[in-house]
């Protein structure tokens, strides 16, 4: 990349990946480190995008979209995860529904809600067990391979991908000293 190039964030190779993908829905539950994504999502007319109460709601309206032929993503953080087993396993996994899903990484690295830790813990082992790909996303320089990949596996699969972004790549959520 020469010097007058500038690097793109996270967020912006995120929203392009997705437009390449035709993935058009983006449902969220709101959240602070995902604020870039969704606020570029919001801004761009190609994304219909709007928030949701529950993680399952956005999961549902996801699974839904896929069978109407529009591809979708939820967006949430680590704890959102914790309400989404069940869903995933009787909705996503045997109907084999490819939603994507992404989840801003919260409960390590200095964090200092229980809650949060505790879903960080759980939350890989669930998906393991449900056979959900869940590519953890650490570096800028991977992070396009991996969600264009991804993707491209999850619809040819005809299975659910959860994308977890770790705060080495976001920054994470800023906590007060």
């Amino acid at each position: 990349m020469d010097e007058e190039t500038p690097q793109r964030g996270w967020h912006e190779i995120v929203r392009d990946t997705l437009k390449r993908h035709r993935v058009s829905l983006v449902t969220y539950v709101p959240d602070n480190v995902l604020r870039p994504l969704i606020d570029e999502a919001h801004a761009d007319p190609f994304f219909t995008t709007f928030s949701v109460a529950r993680e399952e709601e956005g999961l549902g309206i996801v699974s839904g979209a896929w069978m109407g032929g529009t591809r979708g993503i939820l967006l949430m953080q680590t704890s959102g995860f914790a309400t989404l087993a069940n869903v995933i396993a009787s909705l996503a996994v045997p109907y084999q529904i490819p939603v994507l899903m992404m989840v801003s990484e919260r409960g390590t690295l200095g964090e200092f809600n229980i809650g949060q830790s505790l879903v960080a813990h759980t939350m890989r082992p669930v998906l393991q067990c449900l056979g959900v790909e869940h590519p953890t996303i650490t570096r800028l320089d991977e992070l396009e391979f991996i969600v264009d990949r991804s993707i491209t596996q999850a619809v040819a699969t005809q299975a659910p991908c959860c994308f977890i972004l770790s705060p080495l790549l976001t920054g994470g959520k800023v906590f007060a000293a």
